[in-house]
């Protein structure tokens, strides 16, 4: 059986000790991330399999389903054992299948935050993300909002998501912001400079959709390396993730047993020098 432990750990914040394969359950929800997924036990047995392979960190958010994920999870693993975290997100509301709308109001924020913390079973959030900026309410206000939350004690520690460098500076001079979630990959590297400022500032980066692989998928750098490592390119496009920065904690999702065992597998894949600098340049 492959193991997270494989990847190394990393201490997200003072206190959150994780391994650096995480998991992100999204895809365990209905088409377009809508309604409950078409086999609610698998979605179980998936969970279990996470943690059972080594997982300690499972990010989901109250608008996956919307709010299904959320007691996907509680319904799996409760009562958590004592070194899992899991991490939500709130600031989107949904109209339908694969319809996002952000809410950054910061009455809604913690009412979502509350909603979310009873599906959990949990009486304070480890951590707990600002899932987009709402152009229509300024950003220090949304963060303000879970700064208060912090204080309550309804979260332990605060993220934030689908930003930029500039947000991320607001955002920390109001709180000690601990992760930044946003798109990163072998094929996507927009969030560059944001990276760049996670590891000035020691911040764990959470990299979505760190399966894009794009065009490498073609031939190539990335199918070469693959087939040198016996692996396909997607736990290539993992394995370049975690040894690109010592901030980066992946959070592959899926719904299959088989590309989970996959994905975990490629905590163990070292790539060389020579690999990484090829992998450099054809993105």
């Amino acid at each position: 059986m492959p193991s997270a432990a494989r990847a190394g750990m990393i201490t997200i914040g003072p206190d959150l000790e994780v391994c650096r394969m995480g998991y992100g359950a999204m895809r365990l929800t209905g088409d377009g991330v809508w309604g409950p997924a078409d086999d609610a036990e698998n979605a179980h047995a998936v969970l279990r399999a996470a943690v059972e392979m080594g997982v300690t960190l499972i990010d989901t958010a109250n608008s996956y389903g919307p709010e299904v994920n959320e007691q996907y999870i509680h319904d799996a693993l409760f009562p958590y054992a004592d070194d899992l975290v899991i991490a939500t997100k709130g600031g989107l509301t949904r109209s339908g299948p694969s319809e996002w709308h952000a809410n950054g109001d910061p009455a809604h924020l913690k009412a979502e935050c509350e909603a979310s913390i009873k599906r959990l079973g949990v009486e304070s959030i480890a951590l707990y993300q600002l899932h987009r900026p709402d152009p229509e309410v300024p950003y220090a206000e949304s963060v303000g909002a879970l700064a208060e939350l912090q204080r309550e004690g309804k979260i332990q520690h605060v993220g934030i998501s689908n930003v930029d460098s500039v947000q991320l500076e607001v955002a920390s001079d109001i709180v000690e912001v601990v992760s930044v979630q946003n798109r990163f990959s072998v094929s996507d590297r927009g969030s560059f400079e944001v990276l760049l400022a996670c590891e000035r500032h020691g911040i764990a980066f959470l990299p979505w959709f760190p399966l894009a692989s794009g065009g490498l998928a073609d031939g190539g750098a990335l199918a070469a390396i693959a087939a040198a490592h016996e692996a396909t390119i997607y736990q290539i496009a993992l394995a370049w993730l975690l040894a690109r920065s010592p901030v980066i904690v992946p959070i592959p999702g899926t719904s299959s047993l088989a590309h989970l065992e996959q994905n975990i597998a490629a905590a163990a894949i070292r790539l060389n020098e020579s690999e990484m600098r090829s992998l450099e340049v054809v993105a």
